[in-house]
């Protein structure tokens, strides 16, 4: 098997992508770690400001040395360039918000795992044409559980993830998977302003722990 489908399993099986950024290198350290003490074992660094590519050398230093089993994703991706530079860091799989066919070859030449952000039935289409298996839905506020079980009839074997707007509840989470969607990303309803500000570590834990019990019910 095709370690880009090994990772797609093991995004499957795990059910939610947490995805954060922030400016600070030892928050974003102790985030990952937060997370993953919680459970989680996939996590998508977002590439969304100037101190992003050293954050995320740092992350991939740690997990190398603590997170043995952590999935460590690069998530923004708008060009060839940043995916190459991510890559050559450390990256396990590439996120973009577009489809961008520049960002796709140099994810085929690096044969690994880029899963492009989608909006039309169209974009879907191309995204399949040029190999992809999974594609994120985004914004998911606005494209809703309805997108996703109309789409998925078009698309039988595409895999969906639905990130943006996402909320940690049963109501929601159960709609998105009645829906369709192979796992949901989560940013900051999981990973909130007040927790990283009051540099809440152990309740970001306790909050994940909680998160993935209820993906477990539902």
């Amino acid at each position: 098997m095709e370690r880009e489908d090994i990772l797609i399993q093991q995004i499957q099986k795990l059910r939610i992508l947490p995805l954060f950024y922030h400016a600070d290198k030892t928050t974003c350290v102790e985030t990952a770690k937060a997370l993953y003490a919680g459970g989680v074992r996939a996590i998508e660094f977002t590439n969304r400001g100037e101190n992003a590519f050293v954050n995320f050398k740092a992350l991939v230093a740690e997990k190398k040395n603590s997170m043995p089993e952590l999935l460590l994703g690069i998530g923004t991706i708008k060009t060839a360039d940043a995916a190459n530079n991510f890559i050559e860091a450390g990256a396990d799989f590439l996120i973009s918000p577009v489809f961008d066919a520049t960002v796709a070859d140099a994810a085929y030449m690096n044969k690994i795992l880029w899963i492009p952000g989608c909006m039309t039935p169209t974009e879907i289409h191309v995204a399949q044409n040029a190999g992809c298996k999974m594609v994120k839905l985004f914004p998911g506020n606005v494209l809703q559980p309805g997108f996703v079980s109309a789409v998925k009839e078009l698309f039988p074997d595409m895999l969906f993830v639905a990130t943006g707007g996402v909320e940690p509840t049963k109501e929601n989470l159960s709609a998105w998977f009645k829906s369709g969607v192979a796992a949901v990303g989560m940013g900051s309803k999981l990973i909130t302003k007040e927790l990283l500000e009051e540099k809440n570590y152990n309740g970001l834990t306790q909050q994940t722990k909680q998160l993935l019990d209820l993906m477990q019910a539902i």
